[in-house]
């Protein structure tokens, strides 16, 4: 394992959380440029509730890395805690995907046309989630420990939960109700599963975790669930310890090993494209979602996705350094080796860019330098499993839902 890489890494992407999170709403912006812009949606710096929660354990990896103090830490969460629990603007606990970053106000949403951001459940999962990490990560501090309570008790998981399926839904807006679409195959949702499932208040049922589709896939001589991009295979799995458990119902699924052949299999896929797009090589690969030279693309494979061009996004390596670390740092090492200052920049590595024609995203993303993050200090250290699997909510819930030794 190389340290003097994955430690320039993490402090390079920990930066982007240290400037780009306000000092007193706790929130983060969801991008910014390359160049040191902001990114916004209507004119007003935009933050990500994912990339918030993202942040939070940021923090706390920076203070057990010694990069600034336990105390700058232990205020920062304090900080955003505290706006969450008491200012933040919500519906039955969830939040809105998109706020403004000074004030927490309701943002604009690209993928609503113009209009406004909706309460989102995955999102909100994330967020709670590095809530839940930092609650056990100061757990000596009362006032965090009871915003942190105050927050994830009043998501009301019921509410979203559609009772005939016992499958959670996308959200709502004000405007319309809720959002018909569900979290009803694998995703990046598992996380949501399980604070449903071990919630203090408003918790589904159990057989939940069993009520949506393990979508089989088989590329080669690789065998895995999931047909959605890679980043699908991290998010969640960056809170949840799932190393040595496997179901016990079901089919007896072992979704750290799935997440692992799901990296080697797309690792795979993307050098089986290097004639149609040479940049793919056996260390320079990774497809997942990202902007590219068309917008915002929810791109992956294996499947094809017939929208590929060639494009790489770091974050696919930098995200699964926690499963596959004998092929994602030779990935992040090769493409910081020969694309330079072309890609890399003082927060780490672009959202992505084409090798073959030269094309550079101008923006660095929250959630492409979070999950690069937390992936690579998972794989040093273990904290934030350690952090997220001490709260006894989640580990209530994997016993519940059958998932152990």
């Amino acid at each position: 394992m190389d340290e003097p890489f994955l430690d320039e890494l993490e402090q390079t992407a920990f930066s982007y959380f240290q400037e780009r999170t306000d000092p007193y709403t706790g929130l983060t912006l969801d991008r910014g440029n390359i160049c040191g812009g902001p990114y916004t949606l209507d004119n007003r710096p935009t933050a990500n509730i994912t990339v918030t929660g993202f942040g939070l354990v940021a923090f706390c990896i920076a203070a057990e890395r010694g990069w600034i103090t336990r105390m700058e830490a232990c205020e920062r969460a304090r900080t955003a805690l505290r706006f969450l629990a008491r200012q933040a603007p919500h519906e039955r606990g969830w939040f809105y995907h998109w706020m403004h970053l000074k004030t927490g106000e309701r943002a604009g949403a690209f993928s609503t046309r113009g209009g406004l951001s909706e309460i989102s459940t995955i999102d909100s999962t994330f967020l709670v989630g590095g809530v839940l990490a930092v609650r056990e990560y100061f757990a000596d501090d009362s006032e965090i420990v009871g915003f942190a309570n105050d927050i994830y008790e009043r998501v009301d998981f019921q509410w979203m939960l559609d009772p005939r399926t016992n499958i959670l839904l996308h959200g709502w807006t004000p405007e319309r109700g809720f959002i018909r679409d569900m979290w009803n195959e694998y995703s990046e949702a598992s996380l949501l599963y399980i604070l449903a499932i071990g919630a203090p208040r408003h918790a589904i049922p159990p057989a939940a975790w069993y009520a949506w589709k393990r979508n089989e896939n088989t590329y080669g001589s690789y065998h895995f669930i999931g047909t959605a991009p890679l980043f699908t295979t991290q998010y969640s799995h960056a809170f949840i310890d799932f190393r040595g458990k496997r179901e016990h119902k079901g089919e007896g699924i072992d979704w750290f090993a799935n997440s692992v052949t799901a990296t080697r299999a797309h690792r795979q896929f993307c050098i089986d494209l290097h004639k149609k797009f040479p940049g793919y090589t056996e260390t320079i690969w990774g497809i997942t979602a990202s902007r590219s030279v068309n917008g915002y693309t929810a791109w992956g494979g294996p499947p094809l996705d017939p929208r590929i061009d060639g494009t790489v996004v770091p974050s696919a390596a930098g995200g699964a350094l926690m499963f596959t670390p004998d092929i994602c740092i030779p990935a992040l090492r090769a493409m910081r080796d020969k694309y330079g200052d072309q890609i890399y920049c003082r927060y780490g590595y672009t959202d992505a860019f084409n090798p073959n024609t030269g094309w550079t995203s101008p923006d660095v993303t929250g959630l492409n330098l979070g999950i690069t993050l937390l992936s690579a200090e998972n794989l040093r250290s273990g904290f934030l499993w350690r952090w997220f699997m001490a709260a006894p909510e989640a580990r209530r819930a994997l016993e519940l839902a059958g998932i152990g030794t």
